[in-house]
């Protein structure tokens, strides 16, 4: 798995069983973060043109292969049914039919000799569906606990039960932003949320940003960075703010946003991914919502997003339903994924 907010590639062999229910245990984990030029190349996709990426998308399958070989070797790993790919997001705009991951090609089977499952938003898409998101069927088959799932990565998304339907979408940008600023500070991000805690909210701006659009729409919906360079970085930097003041004011308007979701009361919310570790994003998070905020042990809130797609493989190989029209808008739920074999 890689996410938009580019902390690198989380690797894990996870074991997952079946009795009524299903439960996992994760074996190893890992994340190979990206060199300084991956990353780059990483951030400006959707600036490039097809040609090009379909290039692109050859090189990063190859580096994918020998990240995921180095991984096997390094934990002895020598039993595996497959291996699942969710890639890099290059593209992501279902309004246009269109979603494109890098990473999913045949060559990943030929260089590890394993089969493969992967490229599970295509088919979504296809069928008129947001290809996103697709970790709401791990937070039902897995979470179930939850109230809430709700995960802080490049974006802010939920997921829920309403009317014996999952519902789940993209809440609004966190870390794609927040990494975005204080990358010119030469920091990969803000730790604790310290320099966001020592700024000044702009209020203009926090009005500005709260009125866009998107926020009024009725899921499903989804954000990709595409969104974010075209709705957010032009409003944020046409305000010439101190680093410190746009990071508190982002803050806060991510709290705000995700308050506007979890409205009720008595609930327990289950929180992962990187943003979790921004103690005064999620002190804002606690002040605006009456939900009982629960964090679990560090291994889900960094890999919760690659067990899921672990288990979408899974649910493919067993041609059993893995993408859910409730949260993605398709025509039908559906088995998801494409699988090379050697």
């Amino acid at each position: 798995m890689s996410g938009t907010s580019l902390d690198g590639i989380d690797i894990i062999n996870v074991n997952f069983s079946y009795n009524k229910h299903w439960s996992f245990k994760i074996l190893n984990a890992e994340t190979i973060e990206y060199s300084t030029q991956w990353k780059s190349t990483l951030s400006q996709l959707v600036t490039m043109p097809m040609d090009q990426l379909e290039i692109l998308d050859s090189n990063y399958s190859e580096y994918l292969a020998s990240v995921i070989l180095d991984f096997i070797n390094n934990n002895s790993i020598k039993s595996i049914d497959f291996i699942a790919s969710h890639g890099h997001t290059a593209l992501h705009q279902p309004e246009n039919g269109l979603t494109y991951q890098i990473g999913n090609q045949q060559l990943l089977a030929n260089k590890l000799n394993q089969k493969v499952i992967c490229d599970f938003r295509v088919q979504d898409v296809a069928l008129g569906g947001q290809g996103a998101p697709l970790v709401p069927i791990g937070d039902r088959l897995l979470f179930s606990d939850y109230e809430f799932c709700l995960n802080l990565g490049g974006f802010a998304n939920i997921s829920y039960e309403l009317n014996n339907e999952r519902i789940a979408f993209d809440i609004c940008p966190v870390n794609i932003v927040l990494n975005h600023y204080v990358s010119k500070l030469g920091l990969n991000y803000d730790d604790k949320g310290d320099i966001a805690s020592t700024g000044n909210i702009n209020q203009n701006l926090l009005f500005q940003l709260n009125k866009l659009n998107y926020y009024n729409e009725a899921p499903p919906k989804s954000l990709g960075l595409e969104w974010v360079d075209l709705n957010i970085f032009p409003l944020i930097d046409s305000f010439y703010l101190k680093m410190e003041d746009i990071l508190r004011t982002f803050v806060e308007h991510i709290a705000i946003q995700i308050s506007k979701v979890l409205i009720k009361s008595d609930t327990k919310v289950l929180v992962t991914g990187g943003g979790v570790f921004n103690e005064f994003l999620m002190n804002r998070i606690r002040n605006f919502s009456k939900s009982e905020v629960i964090i679990p042990t560090r291994e889900i809130i960094e890999y919760k997003e690659a067990l899921i797609f672990g288990l979408l493989g899974v649910l493919k190989d067993r041609n059993e339903v893995n993408c859910l029209k409730s949260v993605t808008g398709a025509k039908r739920d559906h088995s998801s994924g494409v699988i090379y074999t050697v």
